[in-house]
């Protein structure tokens, strides 16, 4: 799915697919790219930084005091077990959650409670939600392309260009004219994303992206998210609890437990910390093969 944030926030009674697909607003259109009336060539990493989050569900404290900073550029993962708060920290930091405590900010500009009249950099975000979220009545080129032929971005020409393009970065070259049905799981994955890459978002967000996934669909995943990062300057945010992908892809990794963060740092020191619910974490995840 894919969205936007900028000064003229999504209208307040729209939905989740109001929030993340029709969320394009007026000071966009002021970028000129060709024949697109949004600049979709340049790209930029944004700061998240996150400070004493809280959210309950009735009786159920979900995220506790969460502190985090995620650098422009990185490739951040969040691992933990299920049903520790992941996901919920995720929905909250493209506005899908309110928390109930707390704040976010995007580039030094709180999200949540912040001055609306104050004007920040616009920034254009996507997410990859762990379904996929294709429509199956599209082709893959169609599914692509759906934001950018619903808000009338580009001229056609220029939309059949940027299918390939973004196609072509996730390896499926030729494929416009599949239909969903006929895709493996992890080629379903690989448009998911190619539909987000479309819009050229500063900042892109994966739920739980090898779930349902078999090892070689995961790691050609994981090597389709290492060559994007390779070559797009964005923010990419994780939320997985496969340990080995997290490891694999991440610049920098962050476990949460029982809805609070308990470490934060590269694989290696990850991999290397003495905390015990990291290790056990650890531990389970790998068959039980205990590390150095």
């Amino acid at each position: 799915m894919f969205g936007i944030f900028c000064k003229e926030q999504l209208n307040s009674d729209g939905g989740i697919l109001q929030k993340l697909m029709h969320g394009l607003t007026g000071s966009i259109f002021a970028a000129e790219d060709g024949d697109c009336r949004v600049n979709l060539r340049d790209t930029r990493g944004v700061e998240i930084r996150i400070e004493k989050l809280n959210k309950h569900f009735g009786g159920n404290h979900v995220l506790k005091d969460i502190d985090l900073l995620i650098q422009p550029g990185e490739t951040f993962a969040i691992i933990g077990p299920s049903g520790t708060g992941k996901s919920v920290l995720l929905k909250h930091i493209v506005k899908l959650e309110i928390p109930d405590s707390g704040e976010i900010y995007i580039d030094g500009w709180p999200i949540f409670g912040g001055d609306k009249q104050q004007i920040p950099k616009d920034y254009r975000y996507s997410m990859v939600f762990q379904s996929s979220a294709l429509f199956n009545s599209l082709t893959v080129g169609e599914n692509v392309g759906l934001w950018l032929r619903e808000k009338r971005i580009c001229k056609e020409s220029r939309i059949k260009e940027i299918i390939r393009e973004k196609l072509t970065q996730v390896g499926l070259e030729g494929k416009e004219e599949l239909k969903t049905s006929e895709l493996s799981g992890g080629m379903k994955k690989r448009v998911a994303i190619a539909r987000s890459l479309a819009m050229n978002p500063d900042l892109i967000l994966y739920d739980e992206p090898t779930a349902e996934l078999d090892p070689i669909n995961s790691d050609e995943l994981a090597n389709t998210i290492i060559r994007l990062k390779q070559t797009i300057k964005n923010t990419t945010v994780i939320v997985t609890h496969d340990l080995n992908f997290a490891l694999y892809v991440a610049d920098r990794i962050a476990m949460i437990h029982d809805g609070r963060i308990i470490e934060v740092g590269t694989p290696t020191q990850i991999k290397a910390s003495q905390n015990p619910n990291v290790k056990a974490f650890i531990y389970t995840t790998t068959k039980g093969i205990k590390g150095d």
